[in-house]
């Protein structure tokens, strides 16, 4: 009888070094650790391991993570079935983490890969094998934890010591034997760069200023060098901001929490330093300042005929942002609670409603003897809060909006109002009592604003209300069809999963979950959707959250006889 050949086994072998120290040595270390790998595998050739040509080896790279180029491709490699054994000098070449090697070794089983360590010898098949592996691994991950703790300290020592421990050299500088010195030209433009801020008072603008004046960065990281595809001539507002911060300049090192006297010699005088830290930070208190200014104008006072408040609420479209106002019962999927306009487009609401209390408006008038004098501030120079401010509550109906004005206060002082005849009949004041008990003064506006606006640099959308608009049906449409499509493909084998179609479609898996129920949606709503008798304001989102197993409750859910 024939002896039975052996199963090839294709082996990958993998290197790393932690260090870039002598890598550029015609034999190093890597080179030593593959040799060595070779030299195993075809020993084992009687067993049909036969060595891929492919070279897998990752220098000046740690352990500590697998954001590994060479590694990340190996195990590329192996989910493609090209790899039956991975063969490595040691494990800790592999990772030093016992975390990371428990993912590995999954990856390994489940593609039915085998680890082989040249130096070590275990079987991972036994109980006795894997606890090998594990307290070989506890030791690694231990050295390696240890290795960083003496780097580090070594660091903090230094540091306190005011020693330049390496790393990027700052702007200003240049490194001999292991130390700095002053650089005069590049001190010069540092000089600059500190005294043009305070002069235009802005990193966009001082980076304008030195394009103009022709300084361009050094091209190192840390010293402004711009991004890949970026101008070379023009510092970055990061680097540039890092610079303008950087107590290096004023002979000292800052270290974590702490801050040492240094030992190089310094570039800036305190002051001009001081000064500039002020501006950067009275820079960065405005920002903040305006960021949490009110996004929206309206909020609590906009509600829609039902009596349901309007929440703002914004989308994000192919880099413009769009801001609404949405109606509760719509944002809690009560479609059929909801009034008669369920969403509209915030810049025109709030101009309409700015506008229209602006108009009307009266100047406040004093009593002098003999004639009534007009106060020196006209209405029109009123701003937004304070006509804001007037307002109480805005209704928001199918055809018009209508405005409640706080009326005279308890004790019959105006509160700056036009009287009645100063109003004109488009916008009829009435004196109501509203719930809370205090009178108030009512204008009532036409309400048949739509099409796109621009608002202080806000795009604004079509409201959505009404019949349903020509982009609003096509994108309901479009996500009803790619939902049957996505369900098709599942039913047909021609998709594993949601995660895959995910995959496909270059979209979120979640995206893919929250719209394929869609895929059930009652054939007369497709058909109200398609001929834009559906109700208005309907939404791919809400339309995919609301929707029950049964076509009649989805009917009744979404309002469709």
């Amino acid at each position: 009888m024939k002896p039975a050949q052996p199963k090839p086994m294709r082996c990958a072998v993998y290197t790393r070094k932690s260090t870039e120290h002598n890598l550029d040595l015609a034999f190093n270390s890597l080179d030593a650790q593959r040799e060595s790998c070779e030299a195993y595998v075809k020993s084992q050739a009687h067993e049909g391991w036969s060595l891929l040509p492919e070279r897998y080896g990752d220098g000046g790279l740690s352990g500590a993570s697998l954001n590994r180029p060479a590694l990340q491709r190996l195990l590329a490699e192996i989910q493609c079935g090209k790899v039956d054994i991975v063969v490595v000098y040691k494990v800790d070449r592999l990772t030093r983490a016992l975390a990371d090697f428990a993912k590995l070794v999954e990856t390994f089983d489940a593609h039915g890969v085998a680890f082989v360590s040249v130096t070590q010898s275990f079987n991972t098949t036994s109980s006795m094998g894997r606890l090998t592996l594990n307290v070989l691994l506890s030791f690694a991950q231990f050295e390696r934890e240890v290795i960083g703790e003496r780097v580090r300290d070594k660091i903090a020592a230094s540091k306190r010591k005011g020693l330049w421990v390496g790393g990027p050299v700052p702007l200003g500088y240049r490194s001999e034997a292991k130390t700095l010195v002053v650089d005069p030209e590049e001190a010069r433009i540092v000089r600059t760069i500190f005294e043009r801020y305070l002069a235009v008072g802005s990193t966009r603008l001082l980076i304008e200023d030195l394009y103009q004046r022709g300084i361009s960065p050094r091209g190192r990281p840390g010293s402004g060098q711009p991004a890949a595809g970026g101008d070379a001539r023009r510092f970055l507002a990061g680097p540039l901001g890092h610079i303008l911060k950087n107590r290096f300049y004023i002979g000292e090192i800052a270290y974590r929490d702490e801050v040492h006297a240094g030992q190089h010699e310094p570039i800036m005088d305190r002051v001009t330093f001081a000064a500039v830290q002020d501006r950067l930070r009275d820079a960065t208190v405005g920002r903040r300042t305006s960021r949490s200014g009110p996004a929206a104008l309206l909020a609590w006072l906009l509600y829609d005929d039902r009596g349901h408040r309007m929440t703002p609420s914004h989308a994000n479209k192919r880099g413009a942002r769009y801001r609404y106002y949405v109606s509760q019962a719509v944002m809690q999927n009560r479609l059929t609670d909801a009034g008669s306009r369920t969403r509209v487009a915030a810049p025109d609401i709030e101009a309409l409603v700015v506008d229209v209390v602006r108009d009307k408006l009266a100047p406040r008038t004093a009593q002098t003897p003999g004639r009534t004098r007009a106060t020196l501030v006209p209405h029109t120079t009123l701003g937004e809060p304070e006509i804001i401010a007037r307002v109480q509550r805005i209704v928001l109906a199918a055809t018009e909006v209508t405005i409640f004005l706080h009326g005279p206060d308890v004790n019959g002082r105006s509160t700056g109002l036009a009287s009645a005849s100063d109003i004109e009949a488009s916008a009829r004041p009435s004196e109501q009592v509203p719930a809370d008990g205090s009178a108030s003064i009512v204008l009532t506006v036409p309400w048949a604003r739509r099409g796109r606006s621009a608002r202080k640099g806000i795009a604004s959308e079509p409201s959505g209300d009404g019949p349903l608009d020509p982009e609003t049906r096509k994108t309901l449409l479009m996500a009803i069809g790619k939902a049957r499509l996505w369900v098709q493909d599942l039913l047909d084998g021609r998709a594993e999963s949601l995660e895959t179609i995910a995959q496909r479609e270059d979209r979120g898996e979640r995206h893919i979950r929250l719209l394929a129920p869609l895929a059930f949606v009652s054939p007369q709503i497709i058909a109200a959707i398609a001929d834009g008798t559906a109700p208005a304001g309907m939404t791919v989102t809400a339309l995919a959250r609301a929707l029950p197993h049964a076509w009649s409750e989805q009917e009744r859910k979404i309002g469709i006889a």
